[in-house]
């Protein structure tokens, strides 16, 4: 994969971060190192001289309430809740980050971390989950992308900054939790939850049919990109060295380290941009090219993607989307197009700072906008008639050979029905739509 020469030299590294904040740690979209060159580069980007007068401004207000507030308060606690202030105000995922929620943002890339294992947001002042994450308490409890959370312990979000929301929502693995939720407008609706060690499996994969696989990304960690490598190449030996299809599932996906999307589409690429990155700093103009290697060796692609799929996950679909590498289809992602860079500070604290936009291949922004899959499928249940017995020709008595020796086919007698082993295409209808479009590419081109 070609870089900029830049890119050795860079004392940021990206990271691109969905849902604004963490439920301990349970935000996978992390981090950045930056040295204090680097956090020096951005400060004195701004131009102009100190704007005296608010500062003065600001000196009264401090004072002031020092002096007149019902309760003592330190300088510390006015302090940091300033900075707070300044942070919460620029966008949904701009934040200052104390030890604690620093330590929990670095955890998370490693893929073990505590918490519930949901994604979450801001809507109309609420907390919006964004996705639950594969095998976490939240997925098991039946939370789904969209839900708002309205109370916790029974003590209303609305009002709250995303902050201490999170922060009612952190604790200890086995301490249970009440979230209230309202999902599509409906009644209000309790979910007790079980805080848990999450350990997130980024890469699943097997073949849904002899030829055809499923690639899941539940979210894109430091090690994704080598770990969809080696899926690939195991779902080719297991089918005798060559695949007919593949489903790559980005649903519920809510992003990641930006690496590991440019990585991940790598692999299904031969040439051409991958993404760029723009910005008011130099180190925020990035652009990511494919190099020649292909380890998916021009497999017949489906993507599937939906309101849950984010960030690095739109990185990655947007460009197989430019590039027509692949079919994309669910319905229009979450639409999340800035990058976050983790700036350290003194005190084990740290700013996460909105410093780029990214860009598909064709120069979209997906900010605020979403991927448009090419078929929209919605999620719909699946469910299926039993067959009838009814007769065929080769029940009748006296009913002729077939002419070229084939085998006979009567109908199958209920005794002789064999069940079948599930498969996730049974219940998954996005997926089932996925997979028949793979078989019909695969009869147009005689595979």
């Amino acid at each position: 994969m070609s870089h900029p020469s830049r890119l050795t030299s860079l004392a940021l590294a990206l990271s691109l971060l969905i849902g604004a904040s963490l439920v301990q740690a349970d935000e996978p979209d992390l981090l950045a190192a930056a040295s204090n060159g680097a956090t020096s580069s951005v400060a004195n980007s701004g131009k102009g001289p100190l704007p005296l007068d608010d500062l003065r401004t600001f000196a009264e207000v401090l004072d002031r309430i020092k002096a007149a507030y019902v309760e003592p308060v330190s300088d510390k606690t006015l302090l940091e809740n300033a900075i707070k202030g300044m942070l919460s105000n620029l966008d949904p995922h701009s934040a200052y980050l104390e030890p604690e929620a620093f330590l929990a943002l670095q955890e998370s890339t490693s893929g073990e971390f505590g918490g519930l294992g949901i994604e979450v947001g801001m809507e109309d002042g609420f907390i919006k989950v964004v996705s639950p994450i594969d095998d976490t308490p939240a997925a098991k409890a039946g939370i789904e992308a969209g839900d708002l959370i309205i109370k916790i312990d029974g003590q209303p979000t609305k009002g709250l900054s995303m902050m201490e929301a999170i922060d009612k929502m952190r604790g200890k693995p086995g301490e249970k939790i009440l979230l209230t939720l309202v999902r599509e407008n409906g009644k209000p609706f309790d979910v007790q939850l079980t805080r848990a060690i999450i350990k997130v499996t980024s890469v699943k994969s097997q073949l849904l049919e002899p030829g055809f696989g499923y690639l899941r990304i539940t979210q894109f960690q430091v090690n994704t990109g080598e770990e969809v490598g080696k899926a690939l190449a195991k779902l080719r030996k297991d089918n005798a060295g060559k695949l007919r299809g593949l489903v790559l599932d980005l649903r519920n996906n809510p992003g990641g380290v930006l690496q590991a999307a440019v990585e991940v589409t790598d692999h299904f690429l031969r040439k051409g941009l991958i993404v760029y990155t723009e910005g008011r700093i130099a180190n925020s103009q990035l652009r990511f090219s494919a190099d020649p290697a292909d380890a998916s060796e021009g497999v017949p692609l489906v993507v599937l993607i939906n309101g849950g799929s984010a960030s690095a996950s739109e990185i990655v679909a947007g460009a197989l989307q430019d590039h027509k590498r692949g079919v994309l289809m669910g319905t229009d992602s979450f639409g999340k197009g800035s990058v976050q860079t983790v700036l350290p500070l003194a005190n084990n604290r740290a700013l996460k700072l909105t410093t780029a936009l990214y860009f598909t291949p064709n120069g979209r922004s997906i900010q605020a906008q979403g991927i448009v899959p090419d078929i929209e499928v919605n999620r719909a249940k699946l469910t299926r008639e039993l067959d009838t017995d009814s007769l065929k020709e080769a029940d009748l008595l006296g009913h002729l050979g077939n002419g070229n020796g084939g085998i006979e086919k009567p109908s199958a007698s209920k005794s002789s029905k064999v069940a079948k082993k599930p498969r996730p295409q049974d219940d998954d209808f996005q997926l089932s739509q996925a997979l028949n479009l793979l078989k019909g590419m695969s009869v147009t081109r005689g595979d």
